[in-house]
């Protein structure tokens, strides 16, 4: 079957299938007679094509995640993290020493809501200012696993061969390299200031054992029959990867990249904590540390509230986090966003839209 003729600044095109006497049959009898003969009964904009992509896209899994509570309550915590690293910056001053009495309980005075530590800072500020490079540190640590494993774990499971038995060697190496000792090893040599740098060294290794779990699904799924059909109909490597594979990994992918950006949250506020990695005034982890170091946090109500504060803030994100993995599995269902894409185009029903190509498939 091949194509004579497509009319420009369309997507009209008429079909021609040369049949066994040497004559061809074109338009509704190539669609008739062939289990894959496509008629074009329309015309497709561009300005519908965005908009199909956008439903799809963008507004099919908006509608998927505000439907589900644990996900709508999720992305309002991340969402409100996110405006306080980036806004509240802006519209909360820097702490200063001796701008409020020492020690001021919490909401005892409002100009302070969070009270102040044993220096007069304002702990509130110090904990809207801490924000920003705590969610650099996040991405940076939680991107780099993610990357890390989906490439190495998926070139080895659908590949094979020696390009498997090169990676996963490394990849067991890896594994086999304590995390913690590594990391406090790499972070006393480079001494690093800049929190996408922290990120990373806190995660240099952890991405080891998620690409080997990520290899395993990609094992499983190369066998499936779709995927082998894509491979005999001569689609590239890289095409079924992405549209083939890459689908089914999705919300384990999505999960895990969650519980990435919850152990990097907790693996640098514990070595903020014990003093490994450089000092800085601006980190919950140090705040924590100078609670329980200079004001006795742990023996003293009237010093509590310094410790309680960033360990409050430290345990909503995580939730938020949580909350958040476990409501975005249904987004990469592929019967849920049907649903919700159709749901989006109040127009679409038993018949097409206007401007949408219709194909139409027999077999």
């Amino acid at each position: 079957m091949k194509r004579t003729d497509e009319t420009d600044g369309t997507n009209t095109m008429s079909i021609e299938e040369t049949v066994p006497d040497g004559g061809t049959i074109t338009g509704d009898e190539a669609s008739a007679d062939t289990p894959f003969g496509t008629v074009s009964s329309g015309t497709m904009s561009r300005r519908d094509r965005y908009k199909m992509l956008a439903n799809e896209w963008v507004i099919a899994p908006f509608k998927i995640l505000w439907d589900d509570w644990r996900a709508r309550v999720g992305t309002l915590i991340i969402l409100a993290y996110v405006l306080m690293g980036t806004v509240g910056v802006r519209l909360v001053d820097p702490p200063r020493v001796g701008e409020g009495d020492r020690l001021v309980s919490p909401f005892e005075d409002m100009s302070h809501p969070l009270g102040t530590d044993n220096m007069g800072n304002d702990i509130f500020a110090q904990i809207v200012h801490a924000t920003p490079p705590m969610l650099e540190m996040i991405v940076a640590g939680a991107v780099f696993t993610t990357v890390m494993a989906v490439v190495v774990g998926t070139l080895s499971g659908y590949k094979g061969g020696w390009t498997d038995q090169l990676l996963m060697t490394f990849n067991d190496i890896l594994m086999t390299i304590p995390g913690l000792p590594l990391v406090i090893v790499i972070a006393v040599i480079l001494e690093p200031r800049s929190p996408w740098l922290v990120g990373v060294i806190i995660t240099v290794n952890a991405w080891a054992g998620l690409a080997r779990a990520i290899r395993s699904q990609v094992l499983t799924l190369r066998e499936e029959s779709y995927v082998e059909a894509s491979r005999l109909m001569g689609i590239s490597t890289p095409q079924i990867v992405m549209k083939d594979i890459m689908p089914g990994l999705m919300p384990y992918i999505l999960v895990n990249f969650v519980n990435s950006a919850r152990s990097v949250i907790f693996a640098s506020v514990g070595l903020y904590f014990l003093g490994i990695l450089p000092f800085t005034e601006l980190n919950w982890g140090v705040m924590m540390n100078l609670s329980y170091e200079t004001g006795g946090a742990l023996y003293t109500w009237e010093t509590a509230h310094w410790l309680l504060a960033p360990m409050v803030t430290i345990v909503i994100l995580s939730f938020g986090l949580i909350l958040f993995s476990q409501g975005t599995d249904r987004v990469f269902n592929p019967r849920v966003r049907a649903r919700h894409t159709s749901a989006a185009d109040p127009e679409e029903g038993d018949e097409d839209m206007s401007g949408e190509v219709a194909t139409h498939i027999r077999g």
